[in-house]
């Protein structure tokens, strides 16, 4: 189970650090990703971390940090610098990828529950 959290309203320019809570022994075995849906927009890929590594969409790269703290079971993603384009609800998943599969929400078989960031300009 991934229990998201850490969204809220901030200022364009304001930086937000969301963290996603798992549960589970095997935490540390799993690749963990960032998502987000806008409204009237479909999902898209945010950032990564898997054995391979870290994977950024590349508008975002420079801006979102993501990390993984595995004695914790939790995943973050840093933004920073935020702009009113990142408005969305923000999800974070577990599954299995390396490299360019990361980017590819199908190799992601569990969700959490969303989490809203609003920026306003």
């Amino acid at each position: 189970q991934l229990q998201a959290s850490g969204g809220g309203l901030v200022q364009a320019g304001g930086s937000l650090r969301l963290s996603c809570a798992a549960s589970g022994r095997t935490f540390s075995s799993y690749s963990m990703g960032w998502f987000r849906q806008a409204p009237g927009k479909q999902r898209e890929f945010v950032a990564a971390i898997s054995w391979s590594g870290t994977h950024y969409a590349g508008s975002l790269k420079g801006r979102f940090t993501i990390s993984r703290d595995n004695a914790k079971n939790t995943v973050y993603l840093q933004m920073d610098s935020l702009k009113p384009e990142d408005t969305a609800v923000y999800y974070c998943a577990a599954g299995g990828c390396s490299g360019y599969g990361c980017y590819d929400g199908r190799n992601f078989g569990s969700w959490g529950q969303g989490t809203l960031v609003t920026v306003s300009s």
